[in-house]
């Protein structure tokens, strides 16, 4: 079965809906945390679902690399492999074009792109139907069109260049994708350039995708940028298609992507922060290696998570002192429920018309206003 999208509910732009899968329906807006290597770094699948996460992310360089897509499949898929039975979404590896393709002038061509493996720099080459060869093989719930993130800032030609190979990229990915129960989606380039966006959009569209997704964003550009390059895309495409963000995570852009339209994001941000010690909490991120939570015997913040449940700020900020992995661990558990937690509440507020109130007392609360 292919993946299914119903909208129920709009408040302004913003948007309520169901996304239908193999692996279960689930509530939008959603945000999805990331598994590059077919895990969400240190947590378990049983974790992720106390934490009431719906869909994941893989990535298709890392796994293509190690253990290999044949693997995988001789697995059962990527679900039976990593023991996940929520949705699963993996990634082009467009991003690895953008950030592994040295001479970018050079070494992205019509064909393909050349570059070194970050593991033991071989040279790889990779297609836009070899990434769609190895989606298929994952067989992931959704598989993404393969692109090349525009990296920021570029010329007005480069990017205009870049966004119609893209275009091509999706034409010939489409044309070999052959597996009945994956839905395939479409990616929106255009760098920070209004007419590319909108002419990528549109004729994205066109191709008929299962579901549409915004790049190029969060790659160095300042908010009001990434902001206009969601504005440029999203008024062009389908209502009835889920339309995701990619690479984005921070809080308050979560939010503005929401009253934009937005239905589905991702980020390796909670897991990343958690690892340095970083928390998410209502009055904005903390860091718990300060000194003034040595005697801080609450949790985290008022949240419901695992870790908020059972232990404090003192003990936490002992376990990265001591250099113990199991910081990590709960303050990743934390982070991933905090913005799961983030989209439930955004859920309720559009359901019931209040959700740029919501979104402005969560801003006024996270910058301490």
């Amino acid at each position: 079965m292919k993946i299914k999208y119903e909208l129920l509910k709009n408040d302004g732009k913003a948007r309520f809906g169901k996304l239908i899968t193999n692996h279960g329906t689930f509530e939008t807006p959603m945000f999805m945390p990331v598994g590059t290597l077919a895990n969400v770094k240190m947590l378990t699948p049983e974790e992720l679902k106390e934490a009431h996460s719906a869909v994941i992310l893989s990535n298709t360089y890392h796994l293509w690399l190690r253990p290999g897509e044949d693997i995988v499949a001789k697995a059962g898929g990527l679900h039976k492999f990593m023991n996940y039975d929520g949705p699963i979404l993996t990634d082009s590896g467009g991003f690895q074009v953008f950030s592994l393709a040295k001479n970018k002038e050079k070494d992205i061509t019509e064909e393909g792109v050349y570059f070194k493996s970050h593991i033991d720099g071989r040279p790889l080459f990779l297609t836009p139907e070899k990434s769609i060869e190895i989606q298929n093989k994952l067989d992931s719930d959704i598989a993404m069109s393969f692109d090349e993130c525009i990296p920021y800032p570029v010329s007005y030609e480069y990017a205009k260049k870049s966004t119609e190979r893209t275009l091509r990229w999706a034409k010939r990915g489409k044309m070999v994708f052959n597996n009945e129960n994956q839905s395939l989606f479409g990616i929106v380039q255009g760098g920070e350039y209004s007419d590319l966006r909108k002419k990528s959009a549109i004729e994205t569209v066109k191709l008929g995708f299962d579901g549409y997704s915004i790049g190029g964003t969060s790659v160095g550009e300042d908010k009001e940028t990434m902001y206009k390059m969601i504005d440029d895309a999203i008024e062009y495409l389908p209502l009835d298609r889920p339309r995701y963000l990619m690479g984005v995570g921070d809080p308050i852009d979560l939010l503005e992507g929401i009253e934009r339209g937005v239905d589905m994001f991702d980020c390796v941000l909670p897991t990343r922060l958690a690892r340095h010690a970083n928390a998410f909490t209502y009055h904005g991120k903390i860091n718990l290696r300060n000194a003034k939570y040595k005697e801080d015997f609450t949790p985290i913040d008022e949240c419901d998570c695992y870790t908020c449940k059972y232990y404090t700020k003192a003990y936490l900020r002992h376990l990265f002192v001591a250099n113990e992995g199991l910081g990590g661990r709960l303050l990743s558990i934390h982070n991933i429920r905090f913005l799961i937690r983030m989209m439930e509440n955004a859920r309720e507020a559009i359901k019931e018309d209040r959700f740029l109130e919501y979104k402005e007392d969560f801003i006024k609360k996270y910058l301490d206003f």
